[in-house]
């Protein structure tokens, strides 16, 4: 017999626990200054997947540092993309 909590058959966390850690993270990356990007947090297997783009390096990182407080333990897999606009470091030449 199993019991609320314990862990699945694989020895890894409850799926229970997994998707409520998700959806708390979900939640604190929606209330934060980082509200409105489009970053997507999924459960594949016992990994967690984030995707989607935001607008600097600097960005990614707090998301990652905060992915990382609230998912401790969990093996994280990120395809977040910058989509930061560099300005051109010389003039262009035109013919």
């Amino acid at each position: 017999m199993t019991t609320h909590g314990s862990q699945d058959a694989g020895g890894g966390p409850p799926a229970e626990n997994l998707d409520y850690r998700i959806a708390h993270l979900q939640d604190r990356l929606a209330s934060g200054e980082l509200g409105e990007l489009g970053v997507r947090v999924e459960a594949r297997g016992r990994t967690v997947l984030l995707t989607g783009s935001v607008p600097s390096a600097p960005c990614r990182d707090q998301i990652l540092r905060t992915v990382h407080e609230e998912l401790a333990g969990l093996p994280v897999h990120s395809d977040l993309v910058v989509t930061e606009a560099s300005s051109p470091d010389h003039a262009e030449e035109l013919s």
